[in-house]
């Protein structure tokens, strides 16, 4: 595998989604997204009285204006919300069962620690916390991916030491950049399932296997067992990931429950002011030359879009990393992201 083959394994990397792109689907702030949005459909609206159209006053006075915009905000706002806390429901409902259910997963969530705590030769218990249990687990990988190597580097040729090299120098990469991040990160924020997104262990499953394939012959016994071990840590992450992406998803669907709710009723309330009390001889005057009427006639309209911005600025990243994740195991969905083979 070549250095320009090689690749640390970041999703900006491998998915040829990178910079602002990237960024503004994934790492920007949610509420920070939202503003922006807002802001942009502010501004549009306002430059728009400027571009010689029909004012709008006119329009107000002529057609009740404010009426017919804003009457349509209440009822697409409360069917909005309904439609999207009766959705989170139905997600949440699926953590509710019987005992012996709930008494089932348990005991698979224990089975899954304790595998991984004997595949990692671990005396001491993994940590409870998202964060610190992919820290463990990445850690856990790069060490066996060193012991491999030491291995091969004892008794075996040029060709395999030099593929080896290769295969561990980008597995110990990507690790340390993900447990320098996982180190602060806090589940609930984003910073837990970015990192679990950067840790490529799809493309190091299958390089792996690759190797095992072509130099099995070569390989000593305990190269093999070495590598085999390695596989073996590598296929816990993939289920890890999906289980805190889950927890993540329904983390994020009561967040966007809960913003819905806090700004559905205030954007009710300012919608219902305005048709009630807003008409064409409302706020004479003009502000920096624009018609008073328009600033706020602007703003009510931003109000009124804010719930539908928010659900849209929550679901993107959601659908964002789905689409990222769709495939579990030694599998990679796009072409971009398929390096050269080995050799």
């Amino acid at each position: 595998m070549s250095d320009s083959d090689s690749t640390s394994g970041v999703l900006s990397q491998r998915t040829g989604v990178g910079g602002l792109r990237l960024w503004v689907l994934l790492r920007m702030n949610r509420w920070l997204f939202t503003v922006v949005v807002l802001v942009a459909v502010f501004a549009v609206l306002v430059v728009a009285s400027r571009l010689g159209l029909t004012p709008l006053r006119i329009i107000v006075a002529r057609h009740n204006g404010t009426f017919w915009i804003f009457s349509a905000f209440i009822g697409a706002i409360i069917t909005g919300t309904s439609i999207v806390v009766t959705l989170n429901q139905l997600v949440l409902s699926q953590e509710l069962g019987a005992v012996g259910d709930q008494r089932e997963r348990m005991q698979a969530a224990m089975e899954f620690r304790g595998d991984i705590e004997t595949a990692l030769d671990d005396e001491e218990v993994l940590p409870p916390e998202p964060a610190a249990f992919l820290y463990e687990l990445v850690d856990g990988i790069e060490r066996e991916a060193n012991e491999f190597e030491s291995t091969v580097a004892a008794n075996h040729g040029d060709d395999i030491q030099a593929t080896v090299a290769d295969y561990v120098g980008d597995i110990t990469e990507n690790a340390r950049v993900v447990k320098d991040d996982l180190e602060n990160a806090q589940f609930g924020s984003f910073d837990v399932i970015w990192n679990a997104l950067n840790f490529n262990y799809s493309r190091k499953i299958h390089d792996a296997r690759k190797i095992r394939a072509d130099y099995g012959d070569e390989l000593s016994d305990e190269a093999d067992d070495e590598i085999g071990d390695m596989i073996e840590v590598l296929t816990f992450f993939g289920p890890a990931r999906e289980h805190f992406k889950t927890l993540y998803f329904q983390w994020e669907l009561i967040n966007l429950s809960r913003a819905l709710l806090y700004i559905s009723v205030p954007a009710l309330a300012v919608m219902g002011a305005l048709m009630m009390y807003i008409d064409g001889n409302a706020l004479p005057g003009t502000l920096f030359g624009i018609d008073n009427l328009v600033w706020l006639t602007s703003a009510g309209f931003v109000v009124g879009l804010a719930p539908f911005i928010v659900f849209i600025a929550f679901i993107l990243r959601i659908a964002t990393v789905a689409k990222r994740t769709l495939a579990m195991g030694p599998f990679i969905l796009r072409e971009s992201e398929r390096d050269e083979d080995l050799g």
